[in-house]
């Protein structure tokens, strides 16, 4: 043991002498091109941001470019410690070796690992030791070069056109998931950036913000980016209460069995209809249903615009559960397969339920062919826009946490507000605060009263266009 620690000694100092020697050195133009886009890809990741720890922080530039409220830096070099502490005073710098530095009890909601994880001594016992410093909204992201380009940053190196490393680690994506996994962490979301490290007028545009996107130039890129949350904290609610809201349009026939079939779930289950302005006796109805009902559990409000996704954020608003559950009033998703939503988040298991009709046979007429090669065409666009597998992008039953719900609502404006079924607003913003998306397979049912409020074609062509507007905001940024 002892002998491991005087190797793990001398290998930091090694480390930190050399990064000593390039304080005041130059940076080569590559490495100025690629740092300044790094800035770019964690601005647009990060977003606005209370608290942030960067390991291996250099000089500070990128907390600085960040600017959280409070910024905490720690580097293995001394040099490049009061560097950051004459720059940017406005921060806390420290210097200390990632895998032993110790910051008391502070968590942040954010931890930064810029191309750190290639020169640690121990990958593994690192990413175990910040976990301390992460709570259950914590999210870890960093970016790894991609050992494909070892020779051509060899020869770049040597014409000085990079700020020179040390030997590095080569991790591919298989082993940072093994690793973070092992150090109690559950990865989110992985891609690719930077396919053009050299700044060439329109050519590192199209390569870095466009081509990078693509499966055929991806595997060629500078860079692997991931999004972890650490996992397994005692401290989450064990009984967390639940708001259910149905947005009920001409769906009559429907309300006193869903009444008797939705499951008691959490200390409390609250149900809100929210009824949309129905042709039929729908409002009527639910409330002659719920009067002898609890006040404070059952509710019912009309909704003030159009659309189910105006109606859900009408429920949503009034909503007072810790977890809040959309459910479609036509009965096509069992009631009784809520219980299976809430296990998700209750156990900490993911951050955001989505139901998937597309595993289990249908029921005959369930859903037409146009609607169903529609849907599978979605879900790949959105599988690769989210960076995370969405297989049903349209199934009415999705679930997450009200303080979550809060999050995606305040920063609605990132996307506009133009979605009339609410599942591609929810979809976009769980993305945006990179939440942990779980898939939850439900057995899609026969609507056995009225009609579908879905008008494919219509329909179909505005959520294409909230595609290609999504990507713009996503994907190439």
């Amino acid at each position: 043991m002892a002998l491991l620690e005087n190797e793990h000694e001398m290998y930091c100092k090694r480390r930190a002498d050399h990064w000593n020697a390039l304080v005041n050195r130059q940076s080569g133009l590559f490495s100025l091109h690629y740092h300044r886009r790094l800035i770019e890809i964690y601005r647009h990741v990060i977003g606005e941001c209370d608290s942030i720890l960067e390991l291996g922080c250099g000089q500070g530039k990128l907390l600085d470019a960040l600017n959280p409220k409070r910024g905490v830096g720690v580097d293995i070099s001394k040099q490049m410690i009061d560097e950051a502490r004459i720059r940017y005073s406005k921060f806390h710098f420290i210097c200390a070796d990632s895998q032993t530095c110790d910051l008391g009890d502070s968590t942040f909601d954010v931890v930064i690992i810029s191309d750190l994880l290639n020169d640690l001594w121990d990958v593994q016992a690192t990413l175990a030791h910040i976990r301390r410093y992460c709570n259950e909204h914590t999210r870890v992201i960093f970016n790894v070069q991609s050992h494909l380009w070892e020779y051509p940053r060899r020869l770049a190196e040597y014409y000085r056109i990079v700020t020179s490393n040390m030997p590095q680690n080569w991790l591919t994506p298989v082993d940072v998931d093994n690793l973070a996994r092992l150090a109690g962490f559950d990865l989110i979301r992985h891609w690719e950036e930077i396919l053009c490290p050299a700044p060439i007028p329109f050519v590192a545009a199209l390569c870095n913000r466009v081509l990078v996107k693509m499966p055929i130039f991806r595997v060629a890129a500078l860079t692997n980016f991931y999004i972890m949350r650490a996992i397994d904290f005692t401290q989450k609610l064990t009984e967390p209460s639940v708001s259910v809201v149905i947005a009920a349009r001409n769906e009559a026939g429907h309300i006193i069995e869903l009444l008797n079939r939705i499951p008691k779930m959490g200390s409390r289950t609250e149900i809100i209809f929210v009824e949309g302005n129905s042709s039929d006796d729908t409002f009527n109805t639910i409330k002659n249903a719920i009067s002898h009902l609890s006040p404070a559990d059952y509710r019912l409000i009309r909704q003030p615009g159009k659309g189910k996704g105006d109606a859900v954020r009408a429920g949503f608003e009034i909503a007072t559960g810790d977890m809040l559950m959309i459910l479609d009033a036509d009965m096509t998703v069992p009631p009784e397969d809520l219980p299976r939503f809430y296990a998700v988040l209750a156990s900490g298991l993911g951050e955001f339920a989505n139901g998937v009709r597309l595993v289990y046979p249908m029921q005959g007429g369930s859903m037409r062919f146009f609607n169903l090669l529609g849907n599978k065409f979605f879900s790949w666009v959105f599988s690769w826009l989210l960076g995370q597998p969405i297989r049903d992008t349209l199934c009415g039953t999705k679930v997450l946490w009200a303080g979550d719900y809060r999050r995606i609502a305040a920063g609605r404006n990132y996307f506009g507000d133009f979605d009339p079924f609410g599942d591609f607003d929810l979809l976009f913003g769980a993305s945006r605060q990179n939440l942990k998306i779980i898939e939850v397979p439900i057995r899609y049912q026969t609507r056995r009263y009225g009609e579908t409020n879905i008008h494919r074609w219509s329909h179909g062509w505005l959520l294409l266009r909230m595609v290609v507007f999504a990507a713009r905001r996503l994907k190439f940024k």
